[in-house]
């Protein structure tokens, strides 16, 4: 029986600029190191992994992402840039408290909307990012 979500894993070129852009929204590097050996070729699949992994983690301490950086075998290509109606997992959705102060984060380190930030109903205020490696993140502001 499923207890919980454990984390999102994302495969990244550079791994310390997609740090730097969660850090930016407000993630905690929870901790980094290498991964090898036997045990995670057998759970993934793949013969002589090497990679890097961070561990970041949400402020509330309940959601993490998992980025990861293969060495070897090398990580192979999707499409980049994906547009957000492509098949497969295409965004991470974050809630923030003030989302302008978040916007005007990004902006400052060269990061643009994909679209505009709107208002939706009396719900909420959304806009969708796109940060390192073309990952698309959504954020959320609460109006209530």
């Amino acid at each position: 029986m499923m207890e919980r979500l454990e984390n999102v894993g994302i495969v990244v070129d550079d791994l310390a600029a997609t740090i730097e852009f969660f850090v930016e929204l407000g993630l905690e590097l929870e901790g980094e190191g290498p991964v090898e050996g036997r045990w995670v070729d057998r759970v993934v699949g793949l013969d002589d992994l090497r990679l890097d992994v961070a561990m970041m983690r949400t402020p509330d301490g309940h959601g993490r992402l998992e980025l990861m950086k293969f060495h070897t075998p090398t990580a192979v290509s999707a499409a980049p840039n994906a547009p957000a109606n492509a098949l497969g997992i295409r965004r991470i959705m974050f809630a923030v408290k003030d989302i302008d102060a978040v916007v005007a984060g990004l902006r400052a380190r060269g990061t643009e909307l994909m679209g505009e930030l709107v208002r939706y109903e009396d719900s909420c205020r959304l806009c969708y990012v796109r940060g390192p490696e073309g990952i698309i993140v959504a954020l959320s502001e609460q109006l209530s």
